[in-house]
């Protein structure tokens, strides 16, 4: 809302410095650090108020013995984090923008379904919560409202917001904008064209080799170089993506991109129905999975959250390089214009999760419950969906899909053997895998320092496979 009331306002006055909320590095800044401040400020008031109602924490009588002293600890602080994110990313981000309000969509959802969880567990007395098909329920309705978006809406596909949609004119004067000029500064001329439409921009799709600019009186000819005449077509005008595409980026493999349409033989179109409804399968599947992988990660103080901050602090700058031409160019990734906005809100999630790790830190003063570890895992699905990087969530991610695995193979095991030998049998001490360390009698808080350290090293590899292609 801030950025939409400065982009007006500087229309007709001359604020200084307002020129710093066009670049998304800077709403990114600012917004990590609001989200920061917001979650300790609001944190403690809130875990105040969650002690007076008795709002604590019910622990499974199964678990190590030493979790029985943190019975009525306040729990469903994840509202802090929703707090941090949500205020920053309304003030900061860009409200038209399909990737931002379509995130700000699945946390709303995400969140709601945590705090519904959570209510049946603490008001209810049901340690169990929701059912667990009423909750699969949930998440893949998020999923469905994000696949539709992603394989309906025109900025998913790469087709700018900046081009009129009735006469598929660009405005001219935005093209300063994206070619980094001033406020004020006005096109004069490109090549003695003023507007270019879609038709013309496919027939010669590197026009302009100068442009001519109004600059307080004085005319200034700004020339595109040969070499570079492609990336200022493409930074101006956004890559030409032809409709909906389901490619995304392979991790280690240079210049190639896996394309979820081959795998719909029977369709000779990649803008096919069956292809969409294909796709809207994919993310379901990948929004589920990860969601559940965090809530599952979710029970050591400051685990999930920290884990989470790294891996969203990754996705953020994912997210900033693919929505950026120079540098998605150079890396060998996918260019996915608009995506850049998602990096604010990504980073409003980083600092929400580090304020609110000021609580959860061994030992903790509150519980995020599953109003948090869903809205984590939810954020975390979306984003590396968003910006084509979901075939590298089992190594972002590791931790969560190491956690997730060992519950799997745990429970697959113990019903293997009670089937084959009457009585079930374990492989882990007990599942999910922190805890099986914790029974192994490391102490908590050195089982998430290392966990920290591993999804550290996990975010750097990923960062790698950038070059190692």
């Amino acid at each position: 809302m801030l950025y939409h009331l400065v982009k007006y306002l500087s229309q007709y006055y001359d604020f200084p410095g307002v020129w710093l909320f066009q670049f998304i590095s800077f709403r990114a800044g600012v917004a990590a650090f609001l989200a920061l401040i917001i979650a300790l400020f609001v944190g403690k008031p809130i875990i105040k108020w969650l002690k007076k109602h008795q709002i604590g924490e019910q622990i499974r009588q199964e678990g190590p013995k030493h979790h029985a002293s943190k019975k009525g600890t306040p729990t469903m602080g994840g509202v802090i984090i929703f707090i941090a994110i949500l205020i920053p990313s309304l003030l900061f981000a860009d409200l038209t923008n399909a990737y931002v309000f379509t995130m700000l969509l699945a946390i709303l959802w995400v969140t709601a379904l945590g705090l519904w969880d959570d209510y049946i567990k603490v008001f209810k007395k049901d340690k169990g919560g929701l059912r667990g098909k009423t909750k699969l329920l949930a998440q893949t309705g998020l999923g469905v409202i994000v696949g539709f978006m992603m394989v309906t809406h025109p900025h998913f596909s790469g087709r700018s917001p900046r081009i009129d949609p009735e006469t598929r004119v660009i405005d001219p004067t935005l093209l300063l904008r994206r070619l980094g000029f001033q406020r004020g500064d006005k096109l004069l001329k490109a090549e003695n064209q003023t507007q270019l439409n879609f038709e013309q921009l496919n027939q010669n799709p590197y026009p302009f080799a100068s442009y001519t600019i109004l600059r307080k009186g004085d005319t200034i000819t700004l020339t595109i170089p040969p070499q570079q005449r492609k990336a200022a077509a493409i930074a101006l005008f956004g890559q030409k993506i032809p409709g909906f595409t389901t490619r995304t980026d392979i991790p280690f493999v240079k210049d190639h991109l896996f394309d979820y349409s081959k795998i719909i033989f029977w369709s000779d179109s990649p803008e096919s129905w069956w292809v969409k409804l294909f796709y809207v399968f994919i993310v379901i599947f990948i929004v589920v999975a990860v969601s559940n992988s965090v809530n599952l990660t979710d029970g050591l103080d400051g685990l999930a959250v920290g884990t989470s901050a790294i891996a969203g602090g990754a996705l953020g700058i994912f997210a900033y390089v693919s929505g950026h031409y120079v540098f998605a160019n150079y890396l060998r990734v996918s260019f996915i214009p608009l995506s850049g906005e998602l990096s604010i809100l990504l980073a409003a999630f980083v600092g929400a999760c580090i304020g609110f790790l000021w609580y959860n830190a061994y030992p903790a003063q509150v519980f995020m419950g599953d109003t948090g570890s869903l809205m984590l895992g939810g954020i975390i699905g979306v984003s590396a969906l968003m910006v084509k990087k979901e075939l590298l969530l089992p190594v972002l991610c590791g931790i969560f899909f190491v956690e997730a695995l060992s519950v799997i193979i745990q429970v697959t095991y113990f019903k293997y053997t009670k089937r084959k030998y009457g009585e079930g049998k374990r492989i882990f001490l007990m599942a999910p895998l922190h805890h099986h360390y914790e029974l192994k009698g490391m102490h908590e808080a050195k089982i998430v320092i290392r966990f920290w350290i591993v999804a550290f090293l996990l975010a750097l590899i990923a960062f790698l496979t950038l070059k190692i292609r």
